[in-house]
């Protein structure tokens, strides 16, 4: 019998968008090789720019919050295997699987752990050093009962592998670390890449409804002057989709400060300007935006939360800065030094190659999987947290759902 996967996102995936669109779609086709059918299940509206899922033979369709319709879909649908695109996904929904389908595995892609980065936003908003308890908001207690009540969990960053395991000390039987996924570049992607000497002037992308994206260009802003002053020749194109009045009222033709809104084509943007500039001030995760940097050969200079745990003990593809000095000083070196940019863009490829390789990581990870589908009720019994937080759960968000229900209907 075909196994059967449910996903339940937060919103249509949207690849050209976001890196947890890109991620998204990588994970489908891991399932999709395994033989899995496959549907997918938002309470979002589809937009222009959402990957056309229908066309890769997953079953779409549009599901209801707090609504009992939800329960008679899920039992129709019989899963084999439910994955949750976020923490709040499965908060929203965890109760009525466990009641409709209680065989079914439940899995959380945590995208990146939001309680480290609300923490992190915490402490940079106020001009000061993290402290542990900044760890400790409501978000974080909502993600790690979320985490526990769900059969595995799946980290992107190995700094959030350890930060679960050892300061928090989560059972590593129920988190599982895959990465961003990519086949390593081949020479004759190489061989394409514009040469140094054609390519011109620095660029940064990110998605605007993002903070920490919006944050990283008010510090472009701030930095701008000093390389223009240097290098008055370059420009600064900024790209993002869903940008923002504010982000527009940026835009400084005379001082090459240009915000041009959604790229049409990351591939020609990043394959056309010299440096990527990535002054990411917080965050969690990995960054989409610096893989890309990588598989298209463009160098970048970014911050230390900006490269978390992506080159291991490889060297970087560009430069991590310490302070805002050093990113200038960075920022004008790699744009003027050839020697130095090629050594960099291999980086790049080696980075690609031997940390974010498909195939390092996807036996393990359909393993994990088969592991827990057939021993079901011992890795269960086994985290008998997540039986408590289930318990609790059942009790307190199935009532509040509920009564959300009957309010939106009287």
């Amino acid at each position: 019998m075909q196994n059967h996967l449910v996903i339940i996102g937060a919103v249509w995936p949207e690849p050209n968008s976001t890196a947890a669109g890109s991620r998204m779609l990588q994970l489908i086709a891991l399932f999709q090789k395994d033989n899995y059918k496959i549907t997918f299940l938002s309470s979002s509206n589809k937009s222009d720019f959402s990957y056309p899922l229908d066309n890769q033979n997953i079953n779409t369709l549009h599901i209801k919050l707090n609504d009992t319709s939800f329960d008679t879909l899920i039992s129709e649908l019989n899963p084999t295997l439910v994955l949750f695109d976020r923490f709040m996904m499965e908060e929203q929904y965890g109760w009525r699987i466990t009641e409709k389908c209680p065989n079914a595995i439940q899995i959380l892609d945590t995208e990146d752990l939001h309680f480290l980065r609300k923490a992190r936003e915490t402490a940079f908003k106020q001009h000061r050093e993290l402290q542990p308890e900044d760890y400790l908001s409501d978000q974080f207690k909502r993600e790690l009962a979320s985490i526990y009540r769900c059969d595995l969990s799946l980290l992107i960053s190995e700094y959030e592998m350890k930060l679960l395991t050892t300061t928090f000390k989560v059972d590593p039987s129920i988190l599982h670390y895959i990465p961003f996924l990519n086949t390593p570049i081949t020479s004759e992607i190489i061989s394409n890449y514009p040469e140094f000497s054609k390519r011109r002037h620095f660029a940064s992308i990110g998605n605007f409804l993002h903070e920490p994206n919006w944050q990283t260009v008010l510090l472009l802003k701030k930095s701008w002057k000093s390389i223009k002053k240097t290098i008055p020749e370059a420009e600064l194109h900024i790209y993002g989709a869903y940008v923002t009045e504010k982000a527009k009222q940026l835009h400084n033709e005379k001082e090459g400060f240009l915000v041009k809104g959604r790229a049409e084509s990351v591939e020609e943007v990043f394959t056309t300007a010299r440096v990527l500039l990535a002054p990411i001030p917080y965050g969690a995760g990995l960054k989409g935006k610096l893989l890309d940097s990588m598989l298209y050969g463009l160098p970048n200079v970014t911050t230390a939360i900006g490269a978390e745990a992506m080159s291991g003990n490889l060297d970087w593809n560009g430069y991590i800065s310490s302070n805002e000095e050093d990113f200038i000083e960075k920022a004008i070196y790699l744009y003027r030094n050839e020697a130095v940019w090629n050594q960099s863009q291999e980086n790049g490829v080696q980075l690609i190659k031997n940390r974010f390789n498909i195939s390092l990581f996807e036996k393990g990870f359909i393993d994990k999987v088969n592991e827990i589908l057939e021993n079901t009720s011992n890795h269960r019994n086994n985290n008998f947290l997540g039986q408590i937080f289930q318990y609790k759960t059942l009790q307190s968000t199935k009532f509040m759902s509920k009564w959300i229900e009957l309010k939106n209907k009287g």
